[in-house]
């Protein structure tokens, strides 16, 4: 095993140095490298696979509401960019712009797309016409430019993939329906692929969307107890239809403007399943998004048959499962280390003995468990394995998440609890006034996440000011 700990040596402690722990492992587990383009990251086969395999997934996840894909165009002319003043004010710092076509200066600047808001309502004002018209269901897989100042690979970098819905609807109740009903989509795909806790709730209002009537998040709790925005829905009313003209003859044939709804998602949450589920050895990947399920290892491959049973029982559990067998001269330790660091959440191994009786050895990659399964039902076994594996890493962060969530009533108990315990979500109660939110930053050092949809009474009165609170909201760090 001297092959295994020496792999495991490459990666920092989480304990030691969170942030090198993260970087260590997104470089050696081969997801991502650095690009001569400062602040952007080249996405490797295997961190590819992974955001292939979320993309595939919350797809189909959409395409069952209804929605369709579309792709608008990467440059926005400034004209069109400054017809939504709040809009344009609130990504003005993040912009780049194209000022030449080749050599020619171009008559008007073009924005690279940060967000697609003003490409979609330029569409919608020409195309809906009519409440026949609508909804209208779309979403957009592609990438976005934000020239972010400090960056991170995954969690914030100057181009990034993600999808962007955008959606219109012939009423207000239709929209924010829209909104709350896609929140909830990524609430459910957390759990339920990513194995991944969140909580879900409003935004406030000095920290909502640009150009938004609200902003929903999803707010995951990384290893560390740092939070992390999964995922974001909004609700613009009809702010952006009244400044481009979106209306429709509605059934009275009265003119109508239309109700506006956006949400997105981002390669982000690679990130986020990096510091939620990883380890000291690497990655841990949630079974529905792992590139690879098993890992089939040969032991003793040069003994007769064990190389043939391994391709053998490959061969099976491909027509189910995303499977590699290593037939590689590399030694077993090494493949060990390297399918852990990988975060291949089972390892198959077989030999001779094995063979002899009918049987091989499933490891779990989240607690190196081992069984012996028989091979004659070797297909519902790794099943059921993959389906407990992801249970567990589902169990393990709500526990991260419970014991890293304060309850807190005064500022001082906030600072007091942020000393002793270090970063988590904050619960305190808040009169509702941006003055305190700020207040509450600039004393403890933890702004606001969202004020929660599920809501607990922990005091009368606002944790800041002591004014009559309005709202328990989630406090804490975040990336």
């Amino acid at each position: 095993m001297a092959d295994s700990k020496k792999m495991v040596e490459q990666i920092t402690s989480m304990e030691v140095d969170f942030a090198k722990w993260y970087t260590d492992v997104v470089l050696k587990a081969e997801l991502v490298d650095y690009s001569s383009v400062k602040g952007c990251m080249i996405i490797r086969p295997y961190g590819y696979a992974i955001w292939e395999l979320i993309q595939k997934q919350m797809d189909d996840m959409f395409k069952a509401l209804g929605h369709e894909n579309v792709y608008m165009p990467l440059f926005i002319p400034e004209s069109l960019l400054q017809k939504e003043k709040d809009h344009v004010e609130g990504f003005a710092p993040e912009v780049a712009w194209v000022t030449h076509g080749g050599s020619e200066p171009l008559p008007e600047r073009l924005c690279v797309r940060p967000t697609s808001e003003t490409l979609f309502c330029e569409h919608y004002a020409n195309t809906v016409h009519s409440y026949r018209d609508l909804p209208k269901l779309y979403n957009q897989w592609c990438s976005v430019v934000r020239w972010e100042k400090t960056t991170r690979p995954f969690l914030r970098t100057r181009e990034f993939l993600w999808q962007e819905g955008h959606t219109v609807h012939a009423t207000a109740e239709e929209a924010i329906e829209e909104t709350e009903r896609m929140l909830n989509v990524y609430a459910d795909f957390c759990k339920n692929v990513l194995n991944m806790p969140v909580v879900k709730g409003r935004k406030t209002e000095s920290d909502k969307f640009a150009g938004a009537v609200a902003t929903y998040a999803i707010e995951a709790l990384m290893h560390d107890g740092k939070a992390l925005q999964a995922g974001t829905s909004h609700y613009f009313g009809d702010g952006f239809a009244r400044a481009f003209d979106m209306t429709f003859t509605d059934k009275d044939n009265k003119l109508q403007y239309m109700h506006q709804t956006s949400w997105g998602t981002t390669t982000r949450l690679i990130g986020a399943i990096i510091m939620s589920h990883g380890d000291n050895n690497g990655l841990v990947l949630p079974p529905k998004v792992a590139p690879i399920q098993v890992a089939v290892i040969p032991i003793a491959s040069h003994k007769p048959g064990v190389t043939e049973k391994a391709a053998e029982i490959t061969e099976r559990l491909q027509k189910r499962f995303r499977v590699k067998c290593d037939l590689s001269d590399n030694s077993a330790g090494w493949k060990f280390a390297e399918y852990e660091m990988k975060g291949v959440p089972l390892r198959l191994e077989i030999g001779p003995k094995d063979i002899e009786n009918n049987q091989c050895v499933l490891v779990r990659r989240d607690n190196r468990e081992k069984v012996f399964a028989s091979l004659d039902n070797l297909e519902e076994d790794v099943e059921a394995l993959l389906e407990t594996v992801g249970l567990a890493l589902y169990s393990k962060a709500a526990r991260n998440m419970e014991e890293k969530t304060y309850r807190c009533t005064t500022m001082e108990e906030i600072k007091s609890v942020l000393a002793d315990k270090g970063d988590g979500f904050v619960e305190a109660m808040w009169c509702g006034e941006e003055s305190c939110e700020d207040e509450v930053k600039a004393q403890t050092g933890v702004g606001s996440r969202c004020i929660p949809f599920v809501q607990e009474h922990l005091s009368d009165v606002c944790v800041c000011c002591g004014k009559p609170a309005k709202h328990m909201v989630m406090w804490g760090n975040a990336y």
